[in-house]
């Protein structure tokens, strides 16, 4: 059988444009370099394996650049210059791939087509993989959690890291990589993450970060762009790397390409072999080291846009206009067209890389196995008695889960001890290469508390992703700056295709607790944050009452899959108000009344927050004077009181559908007039202020300032008891 006469794969069906193999490379076509039975090629310096590279390098820029423009969107031209690096990897049979480079979405939907992984959603042909990219149940611009075979969603830059760091820590033999751009090199916390990591870690170096070190970003040169090799080796390894390999495409350019960066895909036949060896043999050392405990990076120095429509910024995106008929459109698919046997021995490598379609082999594909907790250690102290710390009874039941469960890890930037939770740390010790009792810290411990909460929450949310159980633990105040990557994974969370254990947060050190810290300190406007978050239908933002009711919203965080569930609680001793049975049920409805005091006329307070009941409280006792009742209850869960339709929690996986019906609202919030009250953010209140019908009205957190008290700072916001039972009496007068 002849090349030329070589039967079209039925994949294929799409392909706009086939080529012709020069005749020199016959040799190489006569079967698939990973051979049956194989997960990767025998040797990187095997001709065969080395032209078969080529072959998949020019096929994901040819699938990547006619499947953007097919829709005149997307990014080609980042992944472009990877496109080598990513098909030296699957030859070398590593496909738990992660990137940090949202815009590399469709290289890496190439990637898992060619791998057969996308016919788990229906994705058989090209053509179908064009008319999916960028369409509603299909391939979305940026990765998410929904798609077969890929480990991680990518949007917001400087996330990729955490992925690849925490795989590493979860499955200690398998090997990560996770290309990084090198235009997103400078977003928070790349660099800064991983030092923290592998100092906490040093026994977990299976990640392997590849810069795509291509001299542009979206809409310029790369600010790296005008560092030597030199520098950036130089920086990599003061960044505590033992190894760094680059490998500059310049060094095998025989065409006189202008610059420091260059297109591999313009060399002549013989330097494209070269270039391509080179990069198999330094993919295959950085694995291999790794694997073997060396900290490697490898940088891969190549222009933006190899391959394809366009070179350096003007590669990047793909506007109206840019259609498949377009004339460099058209020279581009042209001139990476591949033989029919060429498509045909991609995918057979596709496939046979790693010992089968990632839809099936990546560690993501099947649940993480997770220890037995057994039955929590629930204190449940007296209603009315001795006043209690919140924060310090979930930390007892927290200690208790990683004693059970080792690859349990708690994450906080600030310090447990400073949020009434240093027996978190005394049970499970923070983890650091220095042993030292008096600040509870040891090698194996279990609290990872870098000075970032961006580090936080990614090791937090990433493990949670990956099927591990964490806790992210932050002041109120700071969690702001670890939210993106902790709403990239709930997102996620609500599109994977399996079960996994919640991503669950304490946020400690209300605005109100923080008085003598001022502005600084005082933020709840991230609960603005959590309550939009609340109608994608997985976001629980929990508001305990007091030391009971936040075990129980614990207890209950634990047994859910796939939810992004806030725990907000004041680290101050307050009074107990409630039993654990009281929460158990709020979790399902919703809310706790917590008082009712009788009157000609009836006030209904529906309270947000634990200290916040103090001046509530106050204010019902003042107008019982007046003899006007009242009645206060308190939302524990605000995502229950919504009506179904509010919320989009039929799409999510696991889905919860639990919404507190009219009637027993009703029962709950009826009265002559209702005011929302809340020491943070009235969003929060959204969904008793939607469905209530009385006279009603909201007294909730202003702006920040610098006071003695939490007293002090609550009058400052107008949350007094008195400015309660004035506008209680103003609203029943009409």
């Amino acid at each position: 059988m002849t090349v030329t006469a070589y039967t079209t794969p039925a994949f294929c069906d799409g392909i706009q444009y086939f080529g012709e193999p020069p005749a020199e490379v016959t040799a190489y076509l006569d079967g698939a370099a990973i051979g049956a039975g194989a997960s990767a090629i025998a040797s990187p310096t095997d001709p065969k394996a080395v032209y078969q590279t080529i072959l998949a390098a020019d096929a994901l820029r040819y699938l990547t650049l006619q499947m953007t423009a097919s829709k005149q969107s997307g990014h080609p031209g980042g992944f472009a210059s990877i496109a080598d690096g990513i098909a030296a990897l699957v030859m070398l049979g590593y496909k738990n791939l992660i990137t940090e480079v949202g815009h590399h979405a469709p290289g890496f939907y190439s990637t898992v087509f060619l791998d057969r992984s996308l016919e788990a959603m229906g994705i058989e042909t090209v053509g179908q993989l064009c008319d999916r990219f960028r369409e509603t149940d299909g391939l979305l611009g940026h990765l998410s959690g929904q798609i077969p075979g890929l480990l991680n969603p990518a949007g917001p830059l400087g996330q990729g890291q955490h992925f690849a760091m925490v795989g590493a820590k979860l499955h200690p033999n398998t090997l990560f990589p996770v290309t990084i751009g090198d235009g997103g090199l400078g977003e928070p916390y790349i660099i800064s993450s991983i030092g923290h990591f592998t100092t906490a870690y040093p026994q977990s170096t299976n990640f392997l970060p590849i810069l795509v070190w291509n001299g542009f970003s979206q809409e310029h040169h790369s600010m790296v762009s005008t560092q030597s090799n030199e520098a950036m080796v130089a920086y990599w390894r003061g960044n505590g790397f033992k190894d760094v390999i680059l490998l500059d495409a310049k060094d095998y350019d025989d065409t006189d390409q202008p610059g420091a960066y260059v297109d591999s895909t313009a060399f002549s036949l013989k330097q494209r072999m070269a270039f391509t060896q080179a990069l198999l043999e330094a993919t295959d050392r950085a694995a291999k080291q790794a694997l073997s405990g060396t900290l490697t990076v490898l940088i891969v120095k190549q222009l933006k846009g190899a391959g394809v429509h366009k070179r350096g910024a003007q590669s990047h995106n793909l506007y109206p206009g840019d259609t498949l008929e377009k004339d460099y459109v058209v020279s581009a698919l042209q001139a990476r067209a591949l033989p029919a046997i060429g498509w045909e021995l991609v995918r057979t490598n596709f496939e046979r890389s790693n010992g089968g379609p990632n839809v099936k082999t990546a560690v993501t594909e099947a649940e993480l196995p997770l220890a037995d907790l057994g039955t929590l250690p629930l204190k449940e102290f007296p209603v009315a008695g001795d006043q209690q710390i919140a924060t310090t009874a979930m930390g007892l039941l927290v200690g208790h889960v990683g004693q059970q469960d080792t690859t349990f890890v708690v994450t906080n930037a600030d310090g447990n001890a400073a949020s009434g939770i240093n027996n978190i740390n005394q049970a499970l010790k923070i983890v650091h290469p220095t042993t030292d009792d008096l600040y509870f810290q040891g090698p194996t411990g279990q609290v990872y508390e870098p000075l970032s909460e961006d580090a936080c929450a990614g090791m937090a949310a990433a493990q949670a992703l990956f099927g591990g159980r964490s806790l992210w633990c932050s002041y109120e105040s700071f969690a702001i700056n670890g939210l993106p990557i902790w709403q990239t994974v709930t997102q996620a969370m609500a599109e994977l295709r399996r079960n996994t254990p919640s991503t669950i947060c304490l946020f400690t050190a209300g605005a109100l607790e923080q008085g003598r810290n001022g502005w600084t300190h005082q933020r709840p406007e991230v609960e603005n944050y959590f309550a939009a978050m609340m109608r994608n239908g997985n976001v629980f933002p929990l508001f305990p009452v007091d030391a009971n009711s936040i075990q129980a919203c614990y207890d209950w965080a634990l047994s859910t899959h796939n939810k992004g569930i806030t725990i907000t609680a004041s680290k101050s001793p307050l009074p107990v108000r409630t039993t654990l049975a009281q929460t158990q049920e709020a979790l399902e409805t919703g809310a706790i009344t917590l008082q009712e005091t009788p009157g000609e006329k009836t006030v209904v307070f529906a309270v947000v927050g634990d200290m916040m009941l103090l001046p509530v409280f106050e204010a019902t006792a003042t107008l019982a004077q007046a003899g006007i009742g009242s009645k206060i209850v308190a939302l524990v869960s605000p995502r229950r009181l919504y009506r179904p339709s509010d919320v989009a929690w039929e799409t999510c996986r696991d889905n919860d559908g639990t919404f507190l019906d009219d009637a027993a609202f009703a029962e709950f919030f009826a009265g002559d007039a209702l005011i929302g009250v809340t020491g943070g953010s009235s969003a929060m209140l959204e969904p008793v202020m939607l469905r209530s019908t009385a006279p009603r009205d909201v007294m909730a957190w202003k702006r920040g300032e610098t006071t003695a008290s939490a007293g002090q700072l609550m009058a400052f916001n107008g949350l007094t008891a008195q400015a309660l039972a004035e506008r209680s009496q103003a609203l029943l007068l009409g």
